[in-house]
């Protein structure tokens, strides 16, 4: 969330963040997006009696803002079908894998596990089906004989902080592209 606002203070870039969203009330980004002068706001998933409650919620926020694209970024929460659809082209996520290789969870462990020599981050477009979505970029690392989990995820930070701003600068170059 961080390194996209940061790039989207250039006046170059083609798109604005205005809005971050946290489900999770006290989140650290709600703090380091209002010091970046973006609105923050808190959705608690758990004030809701259903996700399509939250959901509701959570695309009305989406609409009064005149947001036109949703990066998730640490939103560890899977949206259902009903949210999707309604972003569909419009929501984009990061994945710390080389998708489709370790959809979901705990992706540094497993890439470790598989004797995988390579691992990296993908950014795709949101579907339905969790970490299934067309990939916009990819970058990868290598891994090495002594990595753990923790510091191939603290190696894999700074090249998802540089990923997402190029992807989400694709983006919005194409939606732009073709609103003329």
């Amino acid at each position: 969330m961080v390194a996209l606002t940061e790039a989207s203070q250039d006046e170059d870039y083609p798109a604005d963040i205005v809005l971050v969203i946290s489900n999770i009330p006290k989140a650290a980004g709600l703090d380091k997006a209002s010091a970046l002068g973006v609105k923050a706001l808190t959705i608690d998933h758990k004030a809701f009696t259903s996700r399509r409650k939250f959901e509701v919620a959570l695309d009305s926020a989406l609409n009064d803002a005149e947001i036109e694209l949703v990066c998730c970024a640490g939103f560890m929460r899977v949206l259902t079908p009903w949210f999707v659809n309604k972003w569909k082209g419009r929501l984009l996520n990061i994945h710390p894998s080389l998708l489709p290789k370790y959809k979901g969870l705990n992706t540094h462990q497993r890439a470790i596990e598989a004797g995988d020599r390579e691992h990296g981050c993908t950014v795709h477009y949101v579907t339905a089906e969790l970490d299934a979505g067309q990939t916009i970029l990819q970058q990868r690392l290598n891994i090495k004989d002594t990595d753990t989990a923790e510091n191939l995820a603290r190696r894999l930070l700074p090249i998802e902080q540089s990923l997402y701003p190029k992807a989400l600068q694709i983006v919005a170059k194409e939606a732009q592209a073709k609103l003329t």
